[in-house]
């Protein structure tokens, strides 16, 4: 088993699992929750899917990990409180999906990764990248997968406190992001497993059910028992031991991701 690589790829900071011969592989990149594991290190230990004949590198989310203000995810809770929608999980699902191309370039730079399609994988708001990636850009993707993923943004925004003040701007954000809108679309890119935890948010549990009723044969639900919404425990910033129920989860993952590698 080869040691974690730590660089930066066009700004973005990620933990790169090579495979076992450590040589040239197809690339799986992923994208962590904002729950915990919620930096990319902590992810790739939680979900290393050592047994993948691929490289797996995981991005930072925007303000995670190496980019978080002075070390401390209080700037992230400073914005969530002040308007989930416009100052949070919007802005956060764009500039990661924005970041991936020249990311993407970068770590073919570095890494021996050749230029073929790439599997993709999003745990939480990650989730909705992976999404985003799949239904709204034109980069080549062989399989997908989410974890307890933030597919409908509207059931995200009702696990805040309080009422959300939708006007027009914030509906049209939500809508956006509203990823069971655009199963059909995401299916034709690429086949997906949907992984739910059945201790997830109930609206969240739906959400997977809905999206793979809409996107057809080419999805997968898979609920994992045991599972509630983070796969780590806190503050899961920094690389810790897997949890049983993670386990299960990247076994999962593993067996998927081999089986469209072929």
């Amino acid at each position: 088993m080869h040691s974690p690589i730590t660089g930066t790829a066009a700004g973005v900071p990620f933990t790169a699992l090579p495979p076992a011969d450590g040589g040239a592989a197809p690339l799986i990149v992923t994208w962590h929750m904002l729950d915990a594991p919620r930096s990319d290190a902590a992810f790739a230990a939680a979900l290393p899917m050592h047994d993948v004949p691929a490289w797996r590198v995981h991005l930072g989310m925007p303000m995670c990990g190496a980019r978080m203000v002075d070390g401390k995810t209080d700037a992230i809770v400073e914005l969530f409180q002040k308007d989930p929608v416009k100052l949070f999980l919007h802005p956060f699902v764009r500039q990661a999906t924005e970041e991936l191309p020249a990311a993407l370039e970068s770590i073919r730079a570095q890494l021996p990764v050749g230029d073929g399609p790439i599997g993709v994988l999003g745990g939480s708001l990650g989730g909705a990248v992976a999404l985003r990636v799949l239904a709204e850009t034109d980069i080549p993707v062989f399989a997908g997968a989410v974890v307890n993923g933030a597919i409908r943004m509207r059931s995200v925004v009702e696990l805040f406190p309080g009422d959300y003040p939708y006007d027009a701007e914030t509906e049209e954000i939500v809508d956006s992001l509203d990823f069971v809108a655009k199963a059909a679309t995401i299916a034709d890119r690429a086949p997906l497993l949907v992984v739910s935890g059945e201790l997830d948010h109930p609206g969240l549990r739906a959400d997977a059910l809905s999206f793979v009723e809409a996107a057809g044969e080419r999805a997968e639900l898979l609920s994992i028992p045991g599972l509630a919404h983070p796969l780590a425990e806190e503050p899961g910033i920094e690389p810790a031991p897997q949890l049983p129920v993670a386990r299960e989860v990247d076994a999962a993952l593993t067996t998927w991701f081999r089986r469209r590698l072929g």
